[in-house]
C-alpha cells in the first residue's frame, strides 16, 4: 500500500523503520511536527521522525495546522492507501480522516479501551498496573474509540520506569503495526469495536503533576516518580531549591521496625539518603540540582550540607 506515515518523537521511530523496510508498503510521505526549538540558542531542530525521513530519502510535511484547508488538499494530491499514526501529535478533522482509501490506523501503547489518551504508558505505571501493551485501531473523531485490528501484551517490571517500558512497547508495536497494514492490504483483518466497559482516561503529564508528593504511601510515590521518568522528570522542593528526583526503592527494613519518619523529612544515613511518605520512608536513588547532571543521592547529599530538619515539599 501507498502509505503516509504521521509521527514525531523518538518511540515511533521503531515503526518507520519497520514500514520502510517493508517490501509490502511504499511509505510515499511522513507528516510530523513543525520543527521546535532546542538547546540554549532556540535552534530549530527536525523531529525525530522528520529526521529518519530525511535520512531515507522521503518526503517529510511539516503543517502547523494539519486541519487546514491547504494541507487537506495536500494530503488528497498524495492519494494514499493508508496514513499509518504513532504519536504524532495533533487530533485530526473528520475531512482529513476521511481521505484515505483504508482511513488511519494508529499504534497506541495501551490495551483499548484502557487508557485512552496522550500518556498511556505513564498512566498504567502510575496505576500499578501489571499488564500493558500496544492496540492498533482505526482512528475515528473521538478520542482512542475506533475499531481495533490487533493487541499485543507486556508485562510491566516492578522497577520500570516510562521510558523503559514505552521503548520495549515501540518496538514490539512496530511489528503489530506492519502486521495490521499487511492484514488491511490483503483483506484478511477486518477491525473489531471496542467493549463499552474498562473505559479509562490517560491526559497529558504536566510538569506540576510531576510533582512528588511525600504524604500518599511509598508504593504510589514510587510508581507516579517512575510513571514520570525520564519525562517530565519528578520533582520536589528541598529549601528554595527545585530538584528532579529519579526513582526511589521503597525502604523495607524502615517499615519492619516501624519507622517514624514524616512525610517529606530527608534523613541522610551512611547507608543511603531516606525520605519520609504517608507510610515507611523511600531511598532516593539520583538526584539533579539546578544547573547540573543527576548524581547519586548521597553524593548530592555530602555536597548540600542537609540540615537536621531538611524536608522535601
Amino acid at each position: 500500500m501507498r502509505i503516509v506515515f504521521a509521527g514525531t518523537p523518538t518511540p515511533a521511530l521503531p515503526s518507520l523503520q519497520r514500514l520502510i523496510d517493508s517490501p509490502r508498503h511504499d511509505v510515499i510521505a511522513v507528516l510530523t511536527r513543525p520543527d521546535a526549538a532546542a538547546g540554549r540558542r532556540g535552534t530549530p531542530t527536525p523531529s525525530p521522525v522528520a529526521a529518519l525521513a530525511i535520512e531515507a530519502g522521503i518526503p517529510v510535511l511539516r503543517p502547523p495546522r494539519p486541519n487546514d484547508p491547504e494541507f487537506v488538499a495536500e494530503l488528497a494530491a498524495l492519494a494514499p492507501d493508508c496514513c499509518a499514526v504513532v504519536a504524532y501529535g495533533a487530533l485530526l478533522s473528520a475531512e482529513l480522516l476521511a481521505l484515505p482509501t483504508h482511513g488511519w490506523v494508529n499504534l497506541h501503547f495501551s490495551l483499548l479501551p484502557a487508557w485512552r489518551g496522550a500518556a498511556p504508558v505513564q498512566a498504567a505505571i502510575a496505576a500499578g498496573d501489571s499488564v500493558t501493551g500496544a492496540t492498533t485501531f482505526l482512528i475515528e473523531p473521538a478520542l482512542d474509540t475506533g475499531p481495533v485490528y490487533g493487541i499485543l501484551t507486556e508485562t510491566i517490571r516492578a522497577s520500570d520506569t516510562a521510558g523503559e517500558l514505552l521503548d520495549r512497547l515501540a518496538h514490539a508495536g512496530a511489528g503489530l503495526l506492519e502486521a495490521t497494514l499487511d492484514g488491511i492490504a490483503d483483506g484478511s483483518l477486518q477491525p473489531v469495536p471496542q467493549p463499552g466497559d474498562g473505559v479509562s482516561i490517560a491526559p497529558k503529564i504536566t510538569v506540576d503533576s510531576a510533582r512528588v508528593r511525600w504524604d500518599l504511601p511509598a508504593h504510589v510515590v514510587d510508581r507516579r516518580i517512575r510513571s514520570v521518568t525520564p519525562d517530565p522528570g519528578a520533582w520536589t522542593m528541598i529549601g528554595d531549591l527545585r530538584v528532579k528526583i529519579g526513582p526511589v526503592t521503597v525502604d523495607a527494613a524502615g517499615e519492619a521496625v516501624g519507622d517514624p519518619l514524616p512525610p517529606g523529612r530527608i534523613q541522610v544515613q551512611r547507608a543511603g539518603v531516606r525520605v519520609g511518605t504517608g507510610t515507611q520512608a523511600v531511598v532516593l536513588g539520583t538526584v539533579q540540582p539546578p544547573g547540573k547532571k543527576p548524581m547519586a543521592a548521597a553524593d548530592w547529599a555530602r555536597g548540600a550540607r542537609l540540615g537536621d530538619e531538611a524536608v522535601a515539599s
